[in-house]
């Protein structure tokens, strides 16, 4: 009966016309503040970070040392209530690994929180440096885009915009369209938020294994507002637009080259449940066009959308399932990737091989930039650290546009893509970011060159 009832009326109009244009207000319209360039979803998230204060670090303390308990006690005891519901067994009853991982998170967390403990895992460079910096920008991001996803999700506006883009994502990327719009969601805003749409559209059967993990590691784009505080620690911030054209090239070209290489290029076209991609779902029928064919689609999802409350719940369940099932992850992981950084030789060694590599692409003082480029794998901002005491302006140049292009940073990415279900693994990451760092950074030498 439903099946029968035309979409093409007023209400399901208004239902994606609406909410679509609040939800492109909010994660992908530019707005100019006083720090730069932003989208409204993180200056409210920034807002809420401030009115909070060290409020938000104790909240976050109290969250992961409950969910370790309680993750423990629902392996042990198994009770019922969480048995029969299937949101609570997917948050709560997980694998040995991701116990593990939590429990971890939880003793990082009380021993930075009441700053007792080994020096290594709370200083202010590993787990002070997640706790005070990171955590509270993820807690209030997850909030906000947590609530308000299903705004961009839920009411047509990426079938729409999907199927126009398909023409362009499909040849170049071999990518459905609408993973464009997590790549601009990421580089207006935050590489977090396109992390969190990749992986919600994955679990709806939007994306398939491969493209999950194709879109989460190559579009969560640095945003143009951290890549203005990147130039700027190596004192070129003069040379912005220079370096943030070459970063988008160095990009596209990574974007094209990296997914065909393995391990990106053995992931399944298949979806979340195993059943294969069908090629038949982005062909426009006869009698349409790309733009009547999307409003068509939007007009399908649209009609699909059964009340606010049922959004409302969305929203909530995807910020629970954000704040209480990754945040953990990231302290556990982003702290013990730094402690790698800061107290072993490890990303040094790891760096050597570029040497030269270097040299032949005629980097002025090679061995001291080999140093900073594996070293971006633990965190984003470390190699612009180690870079800002080199003399050469080609060299902090290649280094600050080499760190953002990397993309893959456990910090924060790597650690939000190993708590989702998108399809990557911790080795796999790290290949990944070999290769983006092997493709990207003869095209970065020779723009380097060119401009300086």
């Amino acid at each position: 009966m439903n099946q029968k009832k035309p979409i093409h009326n007023l209400k399901t109009i208004l239902t994606f016309i609406i909410p679509s244009l609040i939800g492109l207000l909010l994660f992908i319209t530019p707005v100019t503040t006083d720090k730069g360039l932003t989208i409204p979803i993180a200056i409210v998230s920034k807002a809420l970070q401030s009115a909070m204060g060290g409020s938000i670090q104790l909240i976050v303390t109290g969250i992961v040392i409950f969910m370790a308990i309680i993750s423990v006690l629902a392996a042990i005891i198994r009770p019922a209530f969480i048995r029969k519901s299937h949101f609570l067994t997917a948050l709560l009853n997980v694998s040995g690994f991701w116990l593990l991982m939590r429990v971890i998170g939880a003793i990082f967390i009380t021993l930075t929180c009441f700053n007792i403990g080994p020096e290594m895992i709370i200083s202010e460079n590993t787990g002070s440096l997640v706790y005070n910096d990171l955590l509270p920008v993820l807690f209030s991001v997850f909030i906000f885009a947590g609530m308000l996803l299903p705004l961009l999700l839920n009411f047509g506006l990426l079938e729409f915009f999907g199927t126009m883009l398909t023409k362009i994502m499909r040849p170049i990327f071999n990518l459905p369209g609408r993973s464009a719009i997590d790549c601009i969601a990421s580089w207006l805003g935050d590489g977090s938020v396109g992390i969190l749409m990749t992986s919600q559209q994955y679990e709806t059967r939007f994306y398939t294994q491969r493209e999950a993990a194709v879109i989460g590691t190559t579009f969560s784009a640095v945003s143009i507002t951290f890549s203005l505080v990147v130039i700027s620690q190596v004192r070129l911030e003069h040379l912005f637009v220079p370096f943030y054209l070459t970063v988008c090239f160095a990009g596209i070209m990574a974007a094209i080259i990296v997914p065909k290489l393995p391990p990106l290029s053995w992931k399944k076209d298949n979806y979340i449940d195993n059943t294969p991609r069908h090629p038949d779902d982005e062909m426009i029928p006869q009698g349409h066009g790309v733009f009547s064919w999307g409003y068509h689609q939007a007009l399908s999802r649209a009609s699909q959308a059964t009340s606010v409350k049922k959004v409302f719940i969305d929203g909530l369940k995807n910020v629970i399932d954000m704040i209480f099932g990754i945040i953990p992850v990231v302290m556990a992981i982003g702290t013990m990737a730094l402690i790698l950084a800061e107290y072993t030789p490890i990303f040094n060694y790891l760096g050597m091989p570029f040497i030269p590599l270097l040299e032949l692409l005629q980097i002025p003082e090679a061995t001291a930039a080999s140093k900073t480029i594996v070293v971006g794998f633990a965190d984003m901002f470390i190699p612009s650290i180690l870079a800002s005491s080199i003399e050469s302006d080609l060299t902090r140049f290649v280094i600050a546009a080499l760190s953002v292009t990397q993309l893959i940073y456990m910090s924060e990415v790597g650690a939000l893509l190993i708590g989702s279900k998108i399809p990557v693994n911790f080795l796999e990451l790290f290949v990944i970011f070999i290769l983006r760092t092997v493709v990207t950074l003869p095209i970065i030498a020779l723009m380097g060159h060119l401009i300086l």
